[in-house]
């Protein structure tokens, strides 16, 4: 049974946490190109509500990566250990990121799209992309953290 819980959590995270990470990453240059207006604004408006899409489905279904986790760690009986409540609250870090930063700046973007680049709203959206490079690379570091303590798991006996 573990090894099937093991199995599905990894295709999880494979499978829902990975196109979140690349949607993230690939959103604030793309939102910059289609707040800037010019030739390729329509392309690029596109291509910004389809990463936004991605994030949020993919965010959403990405939630069975920690219950399968917590059922793996149940199954090991290693769920009290060091590494693996780090990972947790490494991974509500990720989530709070994700909900509190990365979305709403997205939804910002995406509904200046919208607006004439001369609306107070359009500067607020083209404004708060400042911050949300940092917030995908913070974002995309905490899961690699994560998946680095998964794999390494400090004071493992099973010579990982």
């Amino acid at each position: 049974m573990a090894k099937f819980l093991l199995s599905l959590h990894v295709l999880a995270s494979v499978l829902f946490i990975g196109p979140v990470a690349v949607a993230v990453s690939m959103f604030p240059r793309r939102a910059a190109a289609a707040l800037a207006g010019g030739p390729e604004r329509a392309a690029e408006a596109g291509t910004l509500r389809l990463l936004h899409r991605i994030t949020q489905v993919y965010a959403l279904l990405g939630i069975a990566v920690p219950i399968l986790g917590i059922g793996v760690a149940q199954v090991m009986d290693v769920l009290g250990q060091s590494w693996l409540i780090v990972s947790m609250v490494l991974t509500a870090l990720s989530a709070l990121a994700l909900l509190l930063f990365v979305l709403p700046a997205q939804q910002a973007a995406v509904d200046a799209l919208d607006l004439d680049t001369g609306a107070p709203e359009h500067g607020k959206a083209v404004q708060g992309l400042r911050l949300l490079p940092m917030t995908a690379g913070v974002f995309n570091l905490l899961w690699a953290v994560v998946v680095v303590l998964m794999v390494i798991r400090p004071g493992s006996t099973t010579g990982a």
